[in-house]
């Protein structure tokens, strides 16, 4: 017989990000290993709108039901609660802060705490500046207070998903070119964005000025921008679960290229465009406002990028590996 367990404040903490990541209920629910009911119940319970579910929220309400019993340690144990305060401070998780308690005390039962309890203590302390502080460091998807306009307001979910497992077998090596990686590189206060579109075989970089961080500006520059590349090398974009991209049935209508969204918490499987977004920033550093960044130096920094001898072509540029397979002449290295 299974034994039911309330859910935890990591539960919550999963199922929140879930939510962020626009995961059905029943995905979720299989990652925390809980039913699909569970988790229905608990976002129903705490907000009638999907989207506005914190875990934060669900935690309290689920301590005020609970019987009052005794008291927690962290409020008993001055010496264990600043302990865990200064870890906190500098950014440790509460599972590693509960681990490395084991390790430093192993015979002093009194310096011993779960990292639920840890979780649960952060959540009951009061609104003000030592909650927000030690709260900082915790990995969660969501750092900033949204408006009540934008907590109500329902998120963009893009219809029709289809998942990279269903991307042809050839785009998953490099061998087979036209198979592209894509995303946007967020500027200042995320007022401004910039779109990089990366072809994994030869790593030859489009960066894609935009007006708008929406779907529709997203989708008619993306257009625009492969309009630059011959047919032949584009058969596939493989993409974050964004909404940006929500428009992507009519970008392959416009495009005639099919668009494959990675799984939720996934960068590895657009590991290309990872990589070549930490090259982008050496030219736009974090910070930069995209909206006041010149065309004209968009194009260089798509060029230098492009004329970079990468080690993985075996110090070939991704402009000469390119060309070489479209032209079909292997490009030799200068002596």
């Amino acid at each position: 017989m299974t034994t039911y367990t309330r859910l935890s404040a990591f539960d919550r903490e999963e199922i929140s990000r879930g939510i962020s990541a626009e995961e059905t209920f029943a995905a979720t629910a299989r990652r925390i290993h809980r039913h699909t009911s569970t988790v229905t119940r608990e976002v129903r319970a705490v907000s009638p709108y999907r989207h506005c579910y914190r875990a934060e929220k669900g935690e309290a309400r689920a301590l005020s039901l609970r019987p009052k019993g005794r008291k927690k340690k962290l409020d008993t144990n001055e010496h264990l609660r600043a302990y865990v305060y200064a870890k906190l401070r500098i950014e440790w998780s509460p599972v590693e802060i509960a681990e490395r308690l084991k390790a430093e005390y192993p015979l002093d039962k009194d310096m011993r705490v779960s990292h639920e309890t840890i979780y649960q203590h952060l959540y009951c302390l009061p609104r003000g500046e030592l909650r927000k502080e030690l709260m900082r460091g915790l990995r969660w998807e969501q750092k900033r207070r949204l408006s009540r306009a934008a907590r109500h307001a329902r998120r963009q979910r893009i219809q029709d998903i289809v998942s990279i497992s269903e991307r042809p077998k050839e785009a998953e090596g490099r061998i087979v070119p036209g198979h592209w990686e894509g995303d946007l590189i967020v500027g200042k206060d995320r007022a401004s964005a910039l779109g990089t579109l990366v072809e994994r075989t030869t790593r030859l970089t489009l960066l894609v000025p935009l007006k708008e961080k929406d779907a529709f500006a997203v989708r008619t520059a993306f257009a625009k921008a492969f309009k630059r590349i011959p047919l032949c090398m584009k058969k596939t974009l493989t993409y974050d679960r964004g909404s940006e991209m929500s428009e992507h049935r009519l970008f392959s209508a416009e495009t005639k290229i099919a668009v494959f969204f990675a799984d939720p918490y996934s960068p590895w499987q657009r590991g290309t465009n990872e990589n070549t977004n930490g090259l982008i920033r050496q030219y736009f550093p974090k910070g930069t406002d995209f909206r006041e960044v010149p065309l004209a130096a968009i194009r260089e920094a798509e060029r230098r990028l492009n004329s970079r001898p990468r080690k993985a072509l075996g110090f070939h540029t991704p402009s000469e590996k390119f060309e070489s397979l479209i032209t079909g002449r292997a490009v030799a290295l200068a002596a």
